[in-house]
């Protein structure tokens, strides 16, 4: 029995927790990244997240928003999750799990794709990066691991070489301006002249293998690198030191979302979901219907495609007021018409930012719309994304 169990038991023989020791036993399960402990000594704000324990942030989320768009920071996302999908079906299953044509990837490239969930649906988005044509690395969100595990190992019928890597990679995203200038100096192999969505294998800060890939989803440029967790340590302490001269900080979750939203990159759970679309979600450019891209889903994604969608993604501007998921888009009359998905105060832009699903017939770019916060309607024009162009 340990410690926290055994005192609810021995002060609350009724069975009524006090909070404290709820609060005691949440964090007793959340997972831990390999860094935990340098973010609890560098002052992290920490939360729950996706049942990790996570730096939501540092110094502020203003500022290390505004540090990402103008230098460079770093931000810890080892919770996300890793499948190595190798063999000679490895091919057929990721064409056939993912709705982007894996066709068109040579070595070295990544994809930016989706689950169709056989329902219309998604079940998560990725990335999927090919390091041959028998070796596939899928890298998912962290909420969902468990989830796309096992959508990958059921749909597995074509007897390809799975395995959930996830328990043992780190991953840190490092972003900004001055990220591929700044990591330079902890590799040889040249980095600045990538391509976005390129990767290479390189030794880095002294260890061997270590993945680096120009993606990230802030829209600040950069890289993220990949490494087992026994280095974690080595190289975050290597990262941190090669940045100085440049201005890098430790980032938190908060501003990645700030980040990615100004950019209007969907999140999953908020602008994506097992009942949303990629045709309605504005995902048709990762929805390939080429000849030999069979996947799941095709028929009704491809109908959806020629006959259009009841409600579109859409983003909007606001002069007053900040948009929060679920407030309600309605029109002149008050009437509603669709559902904030996303929204926050832009570090950047200083207003609010927002995205969310409307009915098509107010859905053209310039319409007025209005978001309704504590039962009054604020007005908001619908905008081409990204909010912010640098």
């Amino acid at each position: 029995m340990n410690g926290i169990s055994y005192l609810y038991r021995q002060k609350n023989p009724t069975g009524e927790a006090p909070v404290f020791l709820t609060n005691l036993l949440l964090i007793s399960k959340m997972k831990k990244t390999a860094l935990n402990a340098y973010h609890h000594r560098m002052g992290g704000k920490m939360v729950e997240f996706a049942g990790f324990e996570m730096p939501v942030q540092f110094e502020g989320v203003n500022i290390e928003h505004e540090t990402v768009r103008k230098a460079l920071g770093v931000f810890d996302v080892s919770h996300m999750g890793e499948f190595r999908v190798t063999g000679s079906k490895a091919f057929e299953l990721v064409q056939r799990l993912t709705t982007n044509d894996v066709a068109a990837l040579t070595d070295g490239k990544i994809q930016y794709s989706c689950f169709p969930n056989g329902k219309g649906g998604i079940v998560d988005d990725f990335l999927v990066y090919r390091f041959s044509p028998e070796n596939y690395l899928l890298v998912v969100n962290a909420a969902n691991i468990d989830k796309d595990w096992s959508w990958v190992t059921a749909n597995n019928t074509h007897g390809a070489t799975v395995v959930n890597e996830s328990d043992q990679t780190s991953q840190l995203a490092v972003q900004g301006p001055l990220a591929m200038e700044a990591m330079q100096k902890l590799t040889s192999t040249p980095i600045t002249d990538m391509e976005y969505y390129t990767f290479k294998v390189i030794e880095f800060a002294g260890v061997p293998n270590v993945l680096l890939s120009t993606t990230g989803y802030t829209g600040a440029g950069g890289c993220e690198i990949y490494f087992p967790n026994q280095v974690a340590g080595r190289i975050y302490k290597a990262v941190l030191e090669a940045g100085a001269p440049f201005g890098i900080k430790p980032i938190g979750l908060a501003a990645r979302d700030t980040l990615r939203l100004e950019m209007g990159f969907c999140l999953y759970g908020n602008d994506i979901s097992e009942t949303t679309s990629p045709i309605e979600a504005g995902l048709g450019w990762i929805t390939k219907f080429v000849e030999g891209n069979d996947f799941i889903d095709r028929p009704l994604l491809e109908q959806l495609k020629a006959n259009g969608t009841a409600r579109v993604l859409k983003a909007f501007e606001m002069e007053k007021g900040i948009p929060r998921q679920h407030y309600e888009i309605c029109n002149e009359a008050g009437e509603i018409i669709g559902e904030v998905t996303s929204g926050t105060m832009s570090p950047m832009l200083k207003k609010g930012i927002g995205m969310g699903y409307i009915d098509k017939a107010y859905s053209k770019l310039g319409t007025s719309v209005f978001i309704k916060i504590r039962e009054k309607l604020h007005p908001a024009t619908l905008v081409k994304l990204p909010f912010y162009k640098g």
